[in-house]
């Protein structure tokens, strides 16, 4: 049997609700050439297994029988998959008819061939949620919403199209960011090997934004998170920050990001009233970091040694605000669960 030319990878934890939107689109893709489809089961407790195994035969299922997260999940994905390309899908996300042959398209046209990803649509609202992301300062996505730009700094995992050589020549996703950012890291290590990051004119995906995960998303018109997600967010962001920063410039940012958390965790705990707050999302970026400091400067140096463009080139993907501020005077401090 001939190789697939994309193969299709959804890391799937009690998704047995969302299963069929996802895959159905899949199925019902218009193009040309073959694809595979492979869901990485990660020790559901509902019935996805019995969803999958019922009404998709075709699918081919890698069950684990322990809870590995997101980055081992699509590691896992990655190395069973035969195709030319990867796209990484979430369970809760959905491709419009022509996705596939879109992104399969831009890509045949990408000098050298890098990652894509499609127009993010909300799933409820259908409005535009993002055109890929760029980033702030301190490494806090920025959604692009600009039609004319197809260059971005970095695209969510939800929706990521990626050679498969090129996945494995940057190592996959960290499996010890264990979920959160991982996507940003992947997306900024290609670009400082000299890879592009761009999302397609067309097509698109709907998604339902933080389905997966909690939180990631306005509710009512606040900010809404969990606990475990801010948790790793602002730890792995800190890690992409120090690890992928050029030169100099990571000497700056890094200690303005470090005392911008701690302001920011300590007025969000009195805000609260919550001690809990700091405790475990900002005092757990300090421990982390003294913990792994040997671990973040060897990967720095593997990072840095194979950066092909200047510091000037991957700042372009960079705005000079701060992503939390505008977010803060939008809809006010976020609430936690």
């Amino acid at each position: 049997m001939s190789a697939p030319t994309c193969s299709i990878c959804i890391a799937n934890y009690n998704g047995e609700s969302l299963l069929a939107d996802c895959i159905d689109s899949i199925l019902a893709q218009d193009c040309d050439f073959a694809f595979e489809i492979l869901v990485h089961d990660d020790a559901s407790t509902d019935a996805s297994l019995a969803v999958l195994h019922a009404r998709y035969p075709q699918v081919e299922v890698i069950t684990s029988t322990t809870n590995v997260g997101f980055c081992i999940a699509n590691n896992r994905l990655a190395d069973r998959a035969r195709g030319d390309y990867l796209l990484l899908l979430n369970n809760d996300a959905a491709l419009a008819p022509d996705a596939l042959s879109t992104l399969f398209a831009h890509a045949r046209r990408q000098q050298p061939p890098g990652i894509l990803t499609l127009p993010q649509y909300d799933w409820e609202t259908n409005v535009l949620v993002d055109r890929g992301c760029l980033l702030d300062p301190f490494y806090n996505p920025v959604p692009n919403l600009a039609p004319d730009r197809t260059d971005v700094a970095m695209v969510i995992g939800a929706c990521l199209w990626i050679p498969r050589k090129l996945w494995h020549e940057l190592g996959g996703f960290p499996e010890w960011f264990e979920s959160i950012a991982e996507d940003m890291y992947l997306c900024c290590r290609a670009r400082l090997a000299g890879y592009p990051v761009e999302v397609t004119a067309g097509s698109a995906y709907r998604h339902r934004q933080g389905q997966s995960f909690g939180g990631n998303r306005a509710s009512g018109g606040k900010l809404a998170s969990t606990y475990r997600r801010r948790r790793l967010s602002e730890r792995n962001k800190t890690f992409v920050l120090a690890i992928c920063t050029p030169g100099p410039w990571m000497w700056l940012l890094l200690p303005l990001h470090l005392l911008t958390l701690a302001t920011e965790g300590i007025v969000l705990a009195l805000a609260r009233r919550e001690l809990r707050i700091w405790r475990e999302i900002y005092a757990n970026v300090y421990r982390t970091l003294a913990s792994t400091y040997s671990q973040l400067l060897l990967e720095r140096q593997a990072v840095q040694s194979k950066r092909k463009i200047g510091s000037i080139s991957y700042l372009r993907g960079f705005l000079p605000y701060s992503r939390k501020l505008q977010l803060a005077v939008r809809h006010g401090l976020p609430g936690l669960r």
